[in-house]
């Protein structure tokens, strides 16, 4: 790219050039501020691994800002999530999706179902919450506390969804409505709607290339899930 101008380069060559010029006096710190913005999806998602690639071969550390949660999960190591300009929890993208610190991340961060209702029982780790439209069980019970108002944050892939009622209904189950549906080619995402109205997001691995007797619109079905599925919340 040497004889070449800037406004003959592509998006993604100028980024690589960019990157070149920072890296080669070999900083400790490089920051990137929204360093794949201006790339389209497929040439982002490869630029992506080949920053992750490169850090761990030049041993530097990137500080990168990004409003792209994709992003931020994929390249890495720890995590900041901060609101308006306050620290809300640092920790690995795991740590981050999976055990969110309050509702504000478990919300920020990817798609998430909150449940809310009140701690009927506590005994160790497990947990008792019991809401409007359906009583939790979780043996991931935090530090949510007897007769303390909790929300139990779930992730759309933790929840199944099926026609049948499952063999414990009483707790972690309720029956809803399909309301909407987008395949997506590896995955369909559901939308089932509750007695009470609002809207629950599943989303399910198409692992076989024909499903038979699929969930439709507007079809009765029952959402449920492990006690181990998802977090209580308190804050």
């Amino acid at each position: 790219f040497a004889k070449r101008k800037p406004h003959q380069l592509s998006g993604g060559q100028r980024q690589r050039v960019a990157l070149a010029r920072s890296v080669a006096k070999r900083p400790k710190v490089l920051l990137l501020d929204e360093p794949l913005g201006a790339l389209d999806k497929k040439l982002r998602e490869e630029t992506q691994f080949e920053l992750m690639d490169l850090q761990q071969e030049l041993g530097l550390t990137f500080l990168v800002v990004t409003h792209d949660q994709e992003e931020a999960m994929t390249m890495a190591d720890r995590i900041a999530i901060m609101d308006r300009g306050e620290v809300m929890q640092v920790a690995t993208p795991a740590e981050v999706y999976e055990a969110p610190a309050s509702r504000f991340v478990a919300d920020f961060v990817g798609t998430v179902n909150l449940f809310e209702g009140k701690v009927a029982n506590r005994d160790k780790d497990i947990a008792t919450i019991e809401g409007d439209t359906l009583n939790i069980r979780t043996r991931n019970a935090g530090e949510a506390q007897q007769g303390q108002k909790a929300w139990f944050a779930i992730r759309p892939e933790k929840i199944k969804v099926s026609s049948k009622r499952p063999a414990n209904a009483e707790y972690n189950a309720a029956e809803g409505e399909i309301w909407d549906i987008a395949y997506l080619g590896d995955m369909t995402v559901y939308h089932v709607k509750l007695s009470d109205g609002r809207v629950i997001k599943t989303s399910s691995v198409n692992s076989a290339r024909v499903i038979k007797d699929p969930l439709t619109w507007h079809d009765r079905a029952w959402i449920s899930f492990a006690s181990d599925a998802g977090v209580v919340l308190t804050s």
